[in-house]
């Protein structure tokens, strides 16, 4: 075969075994009497040829077969004497595994078909700064990030939504981008609505003396009511002049401005009750705003303020949850009128969970009333919440993205959230063993094998992995262990002391609880024939360290919170619970953060450090790992 010959072979290789035995044939003539396919070394050929068989499970299997005596032994040759070929398989198989990965995380549900990405990608996130993220949140910003940097090499504009003052705060500002950071979100360029008010002041009036907005001063209620029943406003007829009047009042804070807003002249019976003449302009005269002061005593709203400065800020693709579906004709209709440059819309389900809320009132609420220790509770679905819980930034990633831009609503257990946290920090998590102060039970260990002084071992932090180091083991006679532990025993049962080996219980105090036991060491027994493997802490060799075991349940009881539903009736009464206990030694070196497991108990995150404040203690959050709350 010609050299032209053998390339065209390796490009024909990666069919069904039909397709691929001719090219098979011709290569098993060629190598009669040689040892490589070109030359008398491993050549290009060579290589792409074995590499196109190797990646082809149906070609490799029938090579090894020896069905074509020369075929498989340049095959096995090649694999044996250039071990370097393997280096480019694994390369090979990396990058496969990557774009299956990818093609999980984003898979067709990702092929949304945006409009016009050929000329430019830039998405946004808009966040209102009146709370922390959630991981509603979250949703909204993983996506807008990944069409803007992951599936087009696009832009990503963070856009603080701040035309609220009496809700927003600097705090919650620095908070969102901190937040942001945190989960590897990194925006292109940073701006705020308030940069805009100038404009939007101008675009308002504008809509006044277009007649495509008029002043309005009927209660609260009332509005609501007109319109929930498409009824006009006895206002919507007022003229233009009169409206520009009543703007100005607004403007400077008048009391007869203060009675006033200002609603976009769109349609009063509209079936989509979005397109009733929605409010685009209201007063707030008592409140500062964090970055304008009090040089406003007006404000635009969400509706307005959105399309007019997605489009001037070259927003191409708005992706926001599906609660404003119904807000899209209207965003459309203020494009269309204002003559804006197009900004295209996708809506996706925002993520629900099961006996959870998200909303930012009912969730202030909880703070403000002290029902929660802050925005960054562990019992909180905020970003910081589930965080100081023990969720990974990896895990938050891979489970949001998983779920993708679908716009099907669904609640979700947070079984399946936990799940994916469990697979990031078990590979990687320090054993290590705790046992609790409640009704601890004293161990004396006697027999031959019993150490005649307290002594220390090194032992491996995780069972299947090295590289997370070792830790020192103290074993001598005397021990403790849980009062569960002792209760399973029986008179001369042989039981398992994990990393040391096996016991048999020879003496239990009478008592409830039980006080003390007595064990003999036999070192020689199997410990798979053991039914009850125990943790235990030796009371000498070390000095134990002083730990509280927190544990935390929903703070509702009802799966679903419906918006009519009173919040306080269906708090969960008891949310928080903690037990002390006493830890190994090497827990003392734990850092704030860190996460670990504790043997039989489960993975924690360390709140806080032993050295870290005044008390000589480590606290550690239970994270669940979704088989459990």
């Amino acid at each position: 075969m010609k050299a032209d010959e053998l390339v065209a072979v390796s490009t024909s290789l990666g069919g069904d075994f039909k397709s691929i035995e001719p090219h098979l044939i011709r290569l098993e003539k060629h190598l009669t009497l040689r040892t490589y396919l070109a030359g008398y070394s491993l050549s290009d050929i060579d290589s792409k040829i074995w590499l196109a068989i190797k990646s082809n499970r149906v070609a490799v299997s029938f090579v090894r077969k020896g069905s074509y005596p020369n075929l498989y032994r340049w095959f096995t040759y090649v694999e044996q004497v250039h071990p370097e070929i393997q280096a480019e398989v694994k390369a090979a198989d990396t990058a496969r595994k990557a774009k299956v990965q990818a093609a999980s995380r984003a898979g067709a549900s990702y092929n949304l078909a945006l409009q016009e990405t050929d000329k430019g990608v830039v998405t946004r996130f808009l966040p209102e700064p009146s709370g922390y993220l959630h991981i509603g949140h979250a949703k909204a910003a993983l996506l807008s990030d990944y069409f803007a940097h992951q599936a087009y090499k696009g832009t990503l504009r963070l856009r603080l939504d701040d035309t609220n003052p009496s809700k927003e705060k600097e705090e919650y500002q620095d908070a969102i981008i901190e937040d942001l950071a945190l989960m590897g979100i990194k925006p292109d360029v940073v701006t705020y609505t308030s940069d805009y008010f100038d404009h939007l002041y101008d675009t308002c009036l504008g809509l006044i003396k277009d007649g495509h907005a008029y002043a309005d001063d009927t209660d609260v209620e009332t509005m609501r009511d007109e319109r929930g029943k498409g009824i006009a406003s006895k206002r919507r007829e007022r003229t233009v002049e009169e409206n520009l009047a009543i703007f100005d009042m607004m403007k400077n804070g008048t009391e007869e401005g203060l009675k006033n807003c200002i609603r976009a002249k769109i349609s009063v019976d509209n079936p989509n009750k979005a397109m009733r003449d929605p409010v685009i302009y209201r007063c707030n005269p008592n409140d500062p705003h964090h970055r304008t002061g009090t040089k406003w005593k007006m404000y635009p709203t969400y509706d307005l303020a959105c399309p007019v400065v997605d489009s001037l800020e070259g927003v191409t693709h708005a992706l926001r949850s599906t609660e404003y579906t119904d807000r899209n004709p209207q965003f459309q209709w203020f494009l269309d009128t204002l003559k804006l440059r197009q900004v295209y819309m996708w809506d996706f389900a925002r993520m629900n969970f099961i006996r959870t809320f998200l909303s930012k009132r009912k969730l202030a609420k909880l703070v403000d009333n002290g029902r929660v220790w802050g925005w960054d509770d562990p019992r909180m679905p905020t970003i910081r919440g589930i965080r100081r819980r023990g969720m990974t930034i990896p895990a938050l990633r891979d489970f949001i993205l998983k779920q993708g831009p679908s716009r099907n609503v669904v609640s979700m257990d947070w079984a399946s959230f936990w799940a994916t946290n469990k697979k990031e920090i078990d590979p990687v998590a320090p054993r290590h063993t705790a046992i609790l102060k409640k009704d601890h039970v004293r161990v004396a260990i006697m027999g031959d094998e019993a150490p005649a002084e307290p002594r220390t071992e090194d032992k491996p932090l995780h069972p299947k992995n090295p590289a997370v180091g070792t830790k020192k083991v103290a074993f001598s006679k005397e021990l403790i262990i849980d009062q569960i532990d002792a209760k399973s025993f029986k008179d001369d049962e042989e039981i398992t002391l994990m990393q040391w080996g096996n016991a048999v219980v020879r003496a239990v105090a009478s008592g409830d609880p039980i006080t003390s036991l007595t064990c003999e060491l036999n070192l020689k027994g199997d410990v798979r024939s053991t039914e009850k493997k125990v943790t235990w802490l030796s009371t000498q060799g070390q000095k134990l360290v002083d730990a509280e075991l927190w544990d935390f349940d929903y703070l509702i009881t009802k799966d679903k919170l419906e918006e009519e539903d009173d919040l306080e009736q269906f708090l969960t009464p008891v949310t928080a619970t903690m037990e002390e206990a006493f830890c190994d030694e090497g827990v003392a070196k734990l850092k704030k953060d860190d996460i670990i497991q504790l043997e039989r108990r489960g993975y924690y995150r360390v709140d806080k450090g032993y050295e870290e404040g005044n008390e000589k203690k480590v606290i550690l959050f239970c994270i669940p790992t979704g088989k459990n709350k």
